[in-house]
Parts: structure tokens; sequence; C-alpha cells
């Protein structure tokens, strides 16, 4: 398993540089060796850094899971882009949006999509961080939000709703469940978002009348 990748901006401080490498490091490791491998001296170790540096910039573990949490959103708001597709577009431009989303998450960053849930299940047991976990998912339905009210859909929220269960769904089953082996191709994926956004967005079809009883 490839671990995700630290990235930091190029104008960014010290500071702000080994927060974002702390972060990444914790998503590495949740990824590899789950919850219970994720502790400060591990992220210090991995990361390469002197000893205590975590607990500088994340003093409770509670504090290095909501660091976690705001560097996940972050990279998949990268990774899946779709942010900067405008409302309005077709069906099939959307259908092919998130087929390149998706395909792209589970190809070049599976270790994203399971420190995702390592953290969900966390945020289940911990109130604090299911407020940030909650937080930063809703940043990243908006888009999605606006995205099917701009392609004529008559509820946007619920379509939302049901595309990221969908979505989430295919790519848990493909990162750790009984397809994990097996990533659909970008056509299939493509094919299997039309099929979704159409059951959503296409106008339903006229039934004629039945001509009354003789």
């Amino acid at each position: 398993m490839t671990p995700p990748q630290a990235s930091g901006s190029a104008g960014a401080g010290p500071a702000a540089n080994r927060a974002g490498l702390i972060a990444d490091t914790a998503l590495r490791l949740l990824a590899e060796r789950g919850m219970r491998g994720l502790t400060h001296r591990a992220v210090d170790e991995v990361a390469g850094l002197p000893q205590g540096s975590t607990s500088n910039g994340a003093r409770t573990r509670l504090a290095l899971l909501e660091l976690a949490v705001r560097r996940l959103a972050e990279r998949e708001a990268e990774v899946l882009g779709m942010a900067g597709l405008p409302p309005g577009n077709g069906l099939t431009a959307l259908a092919d949006a998130f087929a390149s989303a998706v395909h792209r998450y589970l190809t070049g960053h599976r270790p994203l999509v399971v420190a995702r849930y390592e953290l969900a299940l966390e945020a289940t047991r911990r109130p604090e961080l299911r407020a940030v976990y909650d937080a930063a998912g809703g940043r990243l339905r908006a888009p999605l939000i606006a995205l099917m009210a701009g392609a004529g859909s008559p509820a946007p929220e619920r379509h939302t709703l049901s595309l990221i269960a969908w979505a989430d769904g295919l790519m848990f089953t493909c990162a750790a469940g009984s397809y994990h082996d097996a990533v659909p191709s970008r056509e299939d994926l493509r094919t299997g978002f039309g099929e979704l956004l159409r059951g959503m967005l296409a106008p339903p079809e006229h039934t004629p009348a039945h001509p009354p009883a003789s």
C-alpha cells in the first residue's frame, strides 16, 4: 500500500509545513497501522522529526485526530477536484467528472480511503471528533449540492446524499471490501454514474393514459 504523500504549500512557513507533515504522517499511519498505531511518538519517528515535535503541534490525541481530519478534507478536495467543475454541466459531463474523480482516488490515493474510514469510525466514539469530521464533510458536500442543483436536480440535497452514499460504498468495497483487488475502469465507473444520474435527473417518461373501459 502506497502511503499518502506529504505535501506543503510553497509559500507556507516552517510551522505550517511541519503541521502539514505531521498531519500527512498521521494519515499514513492510520492507513498502514490503524487507529492503535497512531501515536505522537510514531508520527515523530516516521516523519523524521525530533522527539516531542508532534506533541508540540498537537498536544492531545484528540488534537492529533482533528489535525488529521482537517488535512484529510484538504487532500480529498485536491484529489477529487469537484469544486472546479462549474454548475450547469450536462449529465454526460457530470458522469465523466465523477468517474474520473473516483478512479483517480482509487488508483492513486487508496490509503486516503482507508484513513478516512478509520477516522469515521473513531468519530462515532468521540463526539468532539464527530463535530470536526462532520464540518469537514460539509465543506466537501457543498460543491456537489451546487452541481446537482445546476444540473436540474429537483432535490439536490437528497440526490447528493444518494450520490455520496453510492460512491462511498463503491470506494469502501474497492479499497477494503471484497473487490479490493479489482478497481473498476473509468469506463465502467462512467457507466455506473451515468445510470445513477439518469435515474435522478432524467425527466420521467410520459405514461399514456389508458382509454376508458367500454
